[in-house]
């Protein structure tokens, strides 16, 4: 159940007022509403009353972006640009961006239902993905390929095209912008699809961008669900690259649309993170490193710390010590500052966290801690639940395989090295893995055996924006951030000069050492 329209909410004069708005679809430089006339209504996790109304679009609305930048890829104003006129314009955007920081800030919190200090934490680095991006712009260098015989071979790297950007909605603006960054630096145009839980800060990125210089059709924002937009998107031939952050069985349907029309695709899936804790560390480091992966962001996030693999000898240490920790975690307003979790997305997300709990405890699963509504917020339309803890799991039970998308984390324990790494390995998802130990061999030993596309030795959820990003197995393909990225926005085209003045008839039979190839 949501209220209408409740505006009761604490942010700045100027966002309840673009808050007021109709948003339509961002499509050629400025706001259409849906050709259906169709809307959504976007709703705060915080108090679950419903803040702004957005386009709903369908197929056709989709068409309609994605003919806009594909004429904006064509057009001189950006395909004629030069490389350092389009870093210094990427640059430009991150100061715009920054500029209206704060405003994001905000919009995102409200939203998202992320603690404020949390999305000023996160969004504050987002502006320099746009300027790493802008100096690889400035600094690639294409090949000069050493071939045999009188030839000059070298690539000549150009921008793929149109770039489809379906973002999720945990983290809409960070993700969002890790794939606009390189889009815009590369060349590219794109149509990006924002969650229709949170599409609110993307619309109004896109606005910015524009204010701050960025040519019409080159930034374009289809909101609408995934099951209708996103597969219109995903499925168009007008696209050349798919990038998608999202579930496992969304990114299987994503990508085997795309890939009908043979795109190229970068896929950041689901996740099911283990945490090896060897009893040389610290617990109460342990402690707070598993508070931290497990709980930030209410757990929603692919690399959420859902499965500590705990040596033996620390091992009930360790749970009756996470479990106070959770118990202690002030549960709350996104805004009030004392809050230290807010709530999950929606009530659809609460409930499967919720039926989780269950599904662990009818397993023989200990409930530590959490698997409730918190009794001071029973009465609120937010979505709020306590953070989550099971122990004694066993390697075979659901809590242990699947991935729950919530505050909510299992605790195994483990005897050997061996033991511990089979265990983190046993999972269909590769995306994270994290390890907590002072002995350095044995950090780089288990890092290297651990089947994932990223590691943590003694930290969790750190990036940069130069550290590539991506996963194996069921989370996905492709990488994000770092140069690995950027360079997936370009196709490479080979040129092979004959510098020889030599005369050439292969069908003359007089002519000796003739290459066929």
């Amino acid at each position: 159940m949501t209220k209408e329209n409740d505006m009761s909410h604490p942010t700045s004069p100027a966002i309840s007022d673009w808050l007021k708005k109709r948003h339509g679809l961002f499509i050629d430089g400025t706001s259409k509403p849906a050709r259906s006339g169709a809307e959504m209504s976007v709703i705060a996790p915080g108090h679950g009353s419903v803040i702004a109304q957005v386009a709903d679009a369908d197929a056709q609305d989709v068409a309609d972006a994605i003919a806009s930048a594909r004429r904006a890829f064509r057009a001189s104003e950006w395909a004629d640009m030069s490389v350092r006129a389009r870093a210094r314009l990427v640059n430009r955007l991150a100061d715009a961006m920054e500029a209206h920081m704060e405003e994001l800030y905000q919009l995102e919190t409200l939203n998202n239902g992320r603690p404020l200090r949390e999305t000023r934490a996160q969004l504050s680095r987002v502006p320099d993905l746009f300027r790493y991006n802008a100096a690889l712009a400035i600094a690639r260098r294409d090949s000069v390929i050493p071939v045999e015989g009188q030839y000059h071979a070298f690539t000549n790297r150009g921008p793929v095209g149109v770039v489809a950007n379906i973002a999720p909605f945990n983290h809409p603006l960070l993700i969002a912008s890790r794939n606009l960054a390189p889009t815009f630096a590369s060349g590219c145009t794109t149509v990006v699809k924002p969650s229709e839980l949170t599409p609110l800060t993307t619309l109004r990125l896109a606005e910015i961008f524009t204010e701050a210089g960025l040519p019409y059709g080159v930034f374009n924002v289809v909101t609408g669900v995934g099951a209708a937009a996103g597969k219109a998107l995903s499925e168009h031939p007008g696209i050349n690259k798919l990038v998608l952050t999202g579930g496992t069985e969304a990114g299987r349907s994503a990508g085997a649309a795309a890939a009908r029309n043979f795109v190229r695709q970068t896929l950041e899936l689901g996740g099911k993170t283990p945490v090896i804790v060897f009893d040389d560390y610290s617990v109460d480091q342990a402690v707070n490193y598993a508070a931290f992966g497990a709980f930030v962001g209410a757990g929603q996030t692919c690399v959420c710390a859902a499965r500590h693999i705990v040596h033996r000898r620390v091992y009930d240490e360790f749970v009756d010590k996470l479990a106070r920790k959770a118990e202690g975690l002030v549960v709350g307003d996104p805004f009030d500052p004392r809050t230290q979790m807010g709530p999950v997305v929606s009530q659809r997300q609460r409930e499967r966290i919720l039926d989780y709990v269950h599904i662990g405890v009818s397993e023989g699963a200990r409930l530590a801690a959490g698997g409730v509504v918190p009794a001071e917020l029973a009465d609120s339309s937010g979505f709020y639940v306590r953070p989550t803890v099971l122990a004694d799991v066993r390697p075979d039970m659901r809590v242990a395989r699947e991935e729950v998308f919530g505050p909510f984390t299992v605790v195994l324990p483990f005897d050997t090295e061996d033991e511990a790494i089979a265990i983190a390995n046993s999972s269909e998802y590769g995306l994270a893995a994290a390890v907590r130990t002072n002995d350095v061999a044995r950090a780089h030993r288990v890092a290297k055996a651990l089947e994932a596309g990223i590691v943590w030795v003694n930290d969790h959820h750190r990036v940069d924006a130069a550290s590539p990003w991506g996963g194996v197995k069921l989370s996905g393909i492709g990488r994000e951030f770092g140069q690995e990225a950027f360079d997936g926005y370009f196709d490479t085209k080979a040129v092979m000069v004959n510098t020889s003045n030599a005369p050439f008839d292969w069908f003359d039979t007089t002519q000796t050492n003739a290459r066929l190839n």
